[in-house]
């Protein structure tokens, strides 16, 4: 009786783990194939849940069910296909470079690392799933920066126009927070599915006219990038915006709906969901100087990294002049002459991990050592001062309101041109 009993305790056993790996594989079986990368059930359920976890917590509305893993397989769809890209060029983000980023982050919000980690954990992720989160957002910049910019032209007279019109608005800029719906057209569409896409866009204007919630539209209709976002695009100023917005908002209230608005892409609906009061320009410049070390075959990352923090506690203690260390073993040669400074420039000239260290550091302070695509660096602040807006700056600001439009424009073609020419099977679950 007893070895009856124990045969079928095993099989029951063996049952039950059977059961578990069958629900396992359930859940991470592939759902779509984008072309040498695949996306798995698990990532779509993830993502599902983490929209309606926002918008509960937002008091956002949310579309049905399918509407909303529509929406993010697209989302998953673009992201594999920029990971993907991401590898065949070689870009990577190294640990110590994610932390430094992490750790930037931390400090803008004025938390500790440990504080930021807590934050973190209260909205139910894993400071590990946190950490890769950021590092894949990284990666996707640097794939999009790199495939998007050479893409960008801007004209002498384009610059001058925008010139002109920043004078004639005394140098202040309204911003707008907008709300954006696509209502997409195929490729090589014909009259008849460009007036169904007119007739759908007219609807959702109807639809919003009549009460219903913008986000909650957004995320079940909307062909655009933040679809998942409610359709949120964030604040902008009228001159870094996509032109045919720009003309369509400037002089609009609060609330306002705009569209539909014909584009290549599709209709597009606006909505203005707040704006800001006139603000005045102002120009920060800062003096910097820092130290380069370049890792390389005979100098690993690690060791480059505590080559710089050795230098650190030197300067700390008096026992050494930075102006000689960088001359000695700065391998940045414009300025290592100089012992490493750069003289007064906007900090939006330097890479994004030297910018942001550079907004925390306090005049005199050293940084701890930075990673950047240029190498490790040991950053001093020497001061900060502001100043007016002269000629050259207001050619550098239009020129780069100009830019940061374009590079927006040109990002949602690259993308589009992207998704268009890859092999995507959406399997059936």
């Amino acid at each position: 009786m007893m070895k009856v009993l124990h045969k079928w305790f095993l099989a029951s056993l063996l049952i039950a783990f059977s059961s578990q790996l069958i629900a396992k594989e359930l859940l991470d079986q592939v759902a779509v194939i984008v072309d040498q990368g695949v996306i798995l059930e698990s990532e779509i359920t993830d993502l599902v849940a983490n929209v309606k976890s926002t918008a509960q917590a937002e008091g956002q509305q949310l579309p049905s069910e399918r509407a909303l893993r529509t929406q993010a397989i697209e989302r998953l769809i673009v992201e594999s296909l920029q990971m993907q890209m991401a590898e065949r060029m070689g870009i990577q983000i190294s640990d110590p470079q994610l932390d430094q980023t992490i750790n930037n982050m931390a400090q803008q919000q004025g938390a500790t690392p440990e504080q930021f980690r807590r934050q973190i954990a209260l909205e139910g992720l894993t400071y590990e799933t946190y950490r890769e989160q950021v590092r894949k957002q990284l990666i996707m910049g640097e794939v999009r920066r790199a495939n998007v910019r050479r893409r960008i032209y801007i004209t002498p007279q384009e610059i001058s126009t925008l010139v002109e019109l920043l004078e004639q608005q005394g140098a202040t800029q309204a911003e707008y927070r907008l709300g954006h719906i696509l209502v997409g057209i195929p490729s090589g569409a014909d009259d008849k599915q460009i007036s169904e896409s007119r007739e759908r866009a007219e609807r959702i204007i109807d639809l919003l006219n009549d009460g219903s919630d913008f986000s909650r539209l957004a995320i079940g209709s909307s062909s655009g990038s933040e679809a998942l976002n409610g359709g949120d695009m964030g604040w902008m100023n009228i001159n870094s915006m996509p032109t045919l917005f720009a003309e369509a908002v400037d002089g609009k209230a609060k609330e306002e709906l705009i569209g539909p608005i014909r584009s290549g892409a599709g209709f597009h609906i606006l909505k203005i969901m707040d704006t800001r009061g006139i603000e005045v320009v102002e120009v920060e410049e800062v003096n910097a100087r820092h130290i380069l070390i370049k890792p390389s075959i005979i100098l690993s990352d690690e060791k480059a990294y505590d080559m710089l923090v050795d230098f650190r506690q030197q300067l700390m203690d008096g026992s050494a002049d930075f102006a000689e260390l960088a001359k000695e073993h700065s391998e940045d040669p414009g300025s290592a002459l100089r012992g490493g400074e750069l003289g007064y420039a906007d900090p939006d000239v330097y890479v994004p991990e030297f910018r942001d260290t550079l907004a925390l550091l306090k005049q005199d302070e050293y940084s701890l050592p930075v990673r950047s695509q240029h190498g490790w660096h040991l950053i001093q602040l020497i001061d900060r001062r502001t100043m007016d807006a002269t000629e050259k700056r207001k050619e550098d600001r239009a020129s780069q309101l100009i830019f940061n439009r374009k590079f927006q424009e040109e990002t949602d073609a690259w993308l589009r041109e992207l998704r268009d020419k890859a092999y995507i099977e959406v399997l059936e679950s």
